[in-house]
């Protein structure tokens, strides 16, 4: 992150903070002072946050998403725009609750790193294939913690109420549980070393994926890779695919469920009678669910 911090301060935050300093009769912030690092980073970050969301899932809403899906019985009436206004309101909250994370960065408290020989080119695919495997893993544990009642409702319901998801829905989440599913990509170059490159590159795939896996376009049946269709059984099912990237966690720890062919075949996806099953299933399972909420709040009060 310093690399893109050091661009930054010299082309936009320089002049930025100079020109303050001129107007107030002050000295200017240098570029080491964590109160500059923090207002520079939540400007960029939020900025590329946001115009990155709205961007990817734009495109993908627009040239990827199967808009039939909106016709199903659990798509609610201009969820689209609840899904954006959901997500402009937990980015900024999730923007601070990151900035710590970026800062132990900029302090040389992580272990990324910059002269790519310095651990070899091998290493960068291995750090790369580290980064998935780490990350999926602390993600789908996390995941299947929200789940538990105690914490459910507080935190992970508001993700579900998009059943039937739009590209929108990747980021539409209240923003304790979109900082917490990101606390693993933050965390893992404090365990494993990372070229910065690689760093960054990865941390702009997960949020292409984070859409990807809302977009409703279900291109692959592979059975490794969690992709559309695995996710899409998450959210019409709950208790199942916790993972992000590989159905690898969800086996070895007993809840992946495997999309029916229904999920793939669009015409059989699209049917009335196959979208009237799905919300009858789902209807016959919250209770259960919002029973189970109930009762572990009552047992905590």
């Amino acid at each position: 992150m310093d690399v893109v911090m050091h661009y930054l301060d010299t082309f936009v935050f320089d002049g930025i903070y100079n020109k303050a300093a001129e107007l107030t009769s002050t000295t200017p912030l240098p570029r080491d002072s964590v109160v500059r690092q923090s207002l520079s980073l939540f400007v960029f970050i939020y900025s590329y946050i946001v115009a990155f969301y709205f961007g990817t899932a734009g495109l993908s809403y627009k040239l990827i998403y199967d808009k039939k899906q909106e016709q199903h019985p659990k798509f609610l009436p201009k969820q689209r725009f609840m899904e954006m206004a959901c997500a402009a309101r937990a980015l900024p909250q999730i923007t601070i609750m990151t900035i710590p994370w970026i800062l132990g960065q900029l302090h040389g408290y992580s272990m990324v790193y910059k002269d790519w020989n310095q651990y070899g080119y091998a290493y960068l695919f291995v750090s790369a294939a580290m980064f998935i495997v780490f990350t999926d893993f602390c993600i789908y544990w996390v995941h299947r913690l929200e789940h538990h009642p105690l914490v459910y409702a507080k935190c992970h319901k508001l993700h579900h109420k998009w059943i039937v998801c739009t590209p929108y829905a990747s980021h539409a989440f209240h923003p304790l549980d979109g900082y917490l599913q990101s606390i693993p990509y933050h965390l893992a170059v404090f365990v494993f070393p990372m070229h910065e490159y690689v760093y960054l590159a990865l941390f702009a795939f997960v949020n292409v994926w984070s859409v990807m896996i809302h977009d409703g376009e279900y291109v692959a049946s592979n059975p490794v890779v969690n992709g559309a269709a695995h996710h899409t059984v998450h959210h019409l099912y709950f208790n199942y695919n916790y993972g992000q990237f590989t159905t690898m966690f969800d086996r070895l720890f007993n809840t992946y469920r495997k999309p029916t062919q229904e999920v793939y075949d669009r015409s059989r996806r699209n049917s009335k009678r196959v979208q009237e099953a799905q919300a009858k299933s789902i209807d016959e399972a919250l209770p259960s669910l919002e029973a189970a909420n109930n009762n572990a709040h009552t047992k905590t009060e």
